[in-house]
């Protein structure tokens, strides 16, 4: 026992006893028990050797590089500029023109257009408020009442004609001075007035004896002023005889045939009436001598008779019929009450 072999009994087959088989067969049994090592769940601890083989083998994960905000890209810068717009933040630049632009803050109970309304009116400005059209009502409440003239009729019918006739039909139907009976100064009535202008009245009277036709034709607005008006004449119709010419409650027919069975002398009515009478040949203009317009009257609304748009265009087509021919020849003369 003295002796040291330096190596173990079982390598030197000579020495040990051991034969050539039994040691091949402890070579497989180790190299079975390396392969099961190596098969073993990775829950288990695993040897050094084999922990260094698999550092090795795994590569090395990259880290992730941080990006600065100069670094990012359009999109991003993009995003973030729509966020600060709804917020209502801070001004952005563009990345690549390296611009500064300004962003209008908007709060968020502004609604739409309000926003509008800012973007158009520059600040400092108040907002002007628009004012109102005063009516025909209006203007003429305020005003004093004046006597007409014969040149405000005059004013009127030109531009009627201008719109409506040519040049040469203008020309023969304007009138002219001599074509006007004195006009009212607001301080006759209807009797008196209509004594002024025609002095010989009766004379008149006893001369005209021709159907289907009238020697004083009087125009106003509305029936009910008709009525008041013909009540106004009683003192200076004498034995004349009136005509009511309005179309409530009378048609035209039955006008027709009551000029045409009596004499009559005057006429008191609507322009439209007039006017249709006129071209139906159931009013005749021969023995025509005067025209008398309501023009100073005002209704309820402060209005006279050219300042209502339906009875307006009805005297001008009344007198169009015949009467303006009648007034530049002499034949007819036209009053303004």
């Amino acid at each position: 026992m003295g002796d040291d072999l330096g190596d173990e009994w079982w390598v030197h087959g000579e020495d040990s006893g051991v034969s050539e088989g039994e040691a091949a067969g402890a070579e497989e049994v180790t190299k079975e028990k390396k392969t099961k090592k190596k098969g073993k769940p990775q829950g288990k601890r695993k040897s050094v050797e084999e922990e260094d083989g698999d550092e090795e083998q795994i590569p090395k994960k990259k880290k992730k590089r941080k990006i600065d905000d100069t670094e990012t890209p359009a999109k991003d810068k993009k995003k973030k500029n729509l966020n600060q717009k709804e917020k209502g933040g801070k001004p952005t630049k563009d990345v690549q023109t390296g611009v500064v632009k300004k962003k209008n803050s908007i709060p968020k109970t502004a609604s739409v257009a309000e926003v509008v309304k800012d973007e158009v009116q520059p600040e400092g400005e108040k907002k002007k408020k628009k004012r109102k059209k005063k009516r025909i009502t209006e203007v003429l409440a305020v005003s004093e009442p004046c006597a007409a003239t014969p040149a405000d009729l005059q004013q009127a019918l030109q531009t009627h004609l201008t719109n409506t006739r040519s040049v040469i039909e203008q020309e023969e139907l304007t009138l002219h001075d001599s074509s006007f009976l004195t006009c009212n100064d607001l301080t006759h009535s209807l009797s008196s007035y209509m004594k002024q202008v025609c002095p010989k009245w009766a004379k008149l009277q006893k001369r005209h004896t021709m159907k289907s036709s009238l020697v004083i034709i009087i125009a106003c607005s509305s029936a009910l002023r008709v009525l008041e008006l013909i009540k106004q004449l009683a003192v200076f119709k004498g034995e004349a005889k009136i005509l009511k010419l309005f179309a409530r409650h009378i048609k035209v027919e039955e006008q027709v045939q009551l000029l045409k069975k009596f004499v009559s002398h005057i006429g008191v009515g609507t322009p439209a009436r007039i006017a249709e009478l006129i071209q139906k040949d159931g009013l005749s203009l021969e023995a025509l001598k005067y025209v008398v317009l309501d023009w100073n009257w005002r209704d309820q609304k402060c209005r006279r008779m050219v300042d209502v748009p339906e009875v307006k265009p009805e005297m001008f087509k009344m007198l169009e019929t015949g009467i303006l021919q009648r007034c530049r020849s002499g034949d007819t003369k036209i009053g303004l009450f």
